[in-house]
């Protein structure tokens, strides 16, 4: 009788051990995400050259950003290299000190303020970019 329950477990072992080596031989198949696109990778031109950019020259730079009569995008003291971009096609801009940052419209360097002299200009998006 124990020689039948013995025979039982080692036939048990054997086939679990068969099962297990079919499992490891046949190939692991993982699923894959499609490959983005280029379209989906590359940056328009309008993602490349924002409407308006801010740099921080000095320790701290005071900057407002909003949409004309809507939505404030930014309203925050920025540290030195710190830097803000905006996209929107038209932007309102105060700077309470406008010689501590450089300024880009359109990808083109804005002429420096004073030092300690508060500035507020519109910029506009340029239709060819």
């Amino acid at each position: 009788m124990v020689a039948i329950g013995v025979l039982g477990l080692l036939m048990v072992a054997v086939l679990s051990f068969l099962n297990s080596t079919d499992a490891a031989s046949e190939p692991v198949r993982l699923s894959t995400s499609p490959t983005p696109t280029a379209a989906a990778t590359t940056p328009t031109a309008e993602a490349e050259t924002p409407t308006l950019e801010i740099v921080c020259l000095a320790e701290r730079c005071p900057v407002f950003v909003r949409v004309p009569g809507g939505d404030i995008l930014t309203d925050q003291d920025l540290g030195q290299g710190q830097r803000v971009r905006h996209f929107e096609d038209d932007l309102e801009v105060v700077l309470d000190d406008a010689g501590t940052v450089q300024v880009l419209e359109n990808g083109k360097e804005r002429p420096p303020g004073a030092a300690g002299e508060r500035e507020s200009f519109e910029v506009s998006r340029d239709p060819d970019q």
